[in-house]
């Protein structure tokens, strides 16, 4: 792979050349041109690799076993995760290489404060990313997004394997749990106060159950139940609620449209599913059947404009369409009559409208320091 390792100096100072006919045409491509966009496609494949690298030391606990521990030998990392000095130490390289942890001028390597809040702190910190890198996609998985091309039929979530639960759940999670109880529920009008009480709370598309499970702990007199269509996101949710043995806590394998109409809910929440979901109006209008007179829908989902020139100042905008193509838009493609949101489809506009159209009266945009979310606060 020689033929990667690019000339930086040079792809700046490449002078044309006069004997060439070609040099003069404005037709002719710019070799440097080319340098820099190879540059641009290769640091992508960069990303793949250095992903992977991820996934690996939060699998390994390699960065868990770096906290605190300040300047560290291979062989120590080595020792302390019971890995072999060989493979940590290239790993250490690449992760230095990669600006991910910092490599001391004695050759040591530390994973400093700021690095273990976003790779190690899973539990107390709302900026923990690692659990969001699954180590790559299944190769049947891949064949099967290949195919929705041709067709027109995305893959579900439960198409999708059991790592897609498992990873969705660990990369929302720990906002769920920081920020729920302290910040996002009580900006919410007279919520808190019913929980407190005792108040019925319905999530739709629960995934694996962190944010149901959030509520029904901090608020002992209220009745959670979450559902959810896939089986693998259900199963993970359970095992949850027997660890935590809460009684007031229960998922169900149901699809939207099955919550029971019977308008009893004081709180339903959609935490970034609508957009995965291949009928989003019909969950809203099967919602405004569920909910109390005096109920709230509380919608969070991707911020998005509408507008691509507008998102185009979003610099992980191309990581959300990304996203969306292999997952979100996938399982809102899944059936035939499918809307076909995807990830940034469900912009401030189409809220108001899908709530509308359902039969609600009002619709409050709430920005909840989510860099990634917006939160709609629905009224009947």
């Amino acid at each position: 792979m020689e033929w990667l390792a690019l000339d930086f100096g040079a792809m700046t100072s490449i002078e044309p050349n006069h004997s060439d006919p070609k040099a003069s045409d404005p037709r002719a491509v710019d070799p440097n041109a080319v340098k820099m966009f190879g540059f641009t496609v290769w640091s992508y494949k960069m990303g793949e690799q250095v992903s992977l690298m991820i996934h690996l030391g939060d699998r390994l606990g390699f960065y868990r076993a770096m906290v605190g521990r300040g300047p560290m030998e291979a062989a120590d990392l080595a020792a302390v995760t019971d890995c072999h000095e060989r493979f940590v130490t290239e790993w250490l390289l690449g992760q230095a290489a990669a600006k991910l942890v910092d490599r001391h001028a004695d050759g040591r390597f530390e994973l400093t404060d700021v690095q273990a809040l976003v790779l190690a702190d899973e539990d107390g910190s709302v900026d923990f990313a690692a659990g969001a890198f699954r180590g790559g996609t299944d190769p049947a998985v891949l064949d099967r997004l290949v195919e929705s091309f041709r067709t027109g039929l995305g893959l579900t979530y439960q198409d999708q394997g059991p790592a897609a639960a498992a990873g969705l759940a660990r990369m929302t999670a720990p906002r769920s749990r920081l920020t729920l109880t302290s910040m996002i529920l009580p900006g919410l009008d007279g919520v808190v106060a019913k929980l407190e009480a005792g108040a019925k709370v319905i999530d739709i598309g629960c995934g694996a159950g962190v944010t149901l499970a959030t509520i029904a702990e901090a608020y002992p007199n209220t009745t959670c139940v979450g559902y959810d269509p896939s089986s693998a996101a259900i199963g993970l949710a359970n095992a949850r609620a027997a660890d935590l043995g809460l009684p007031n806590l229960e998922f169900v394998a149901a699809y939207a449209e099955d919550v029971p109409a019977d308008g009893s809910a004081d709180l339903v929440l959609c935490f970034d599913c609508l957009h995965d979901m291949p009928r989003p109006d019909r969950a809203a209008a099967a919602i405004r059947a569920a909910i109390a007179p005096d109920g709230t829908w509380l919608i969070k989902d991707i911020r998005s404009t509408g507008d691509f020139e507008k998102d185009r100042r979003n610099p992980l905008l191309a990581m959300f369409y990304a996203f969306s193509v292999a997952s979100c838009l996938q399982s809102a493609m899944s059936e035939p009559d499918a809307l076909g949101l995807g990830t940034l489809g469900l912009h401030p506009e189409r809220a108001r409208e899908l709530v509308t159209e359902a039969g609600f009266g009002s619709l409050t945009t709430h920005d909840f320091e989510d860099a990634a979310n917006l939160y709609y606060e629905v009224r009947v």
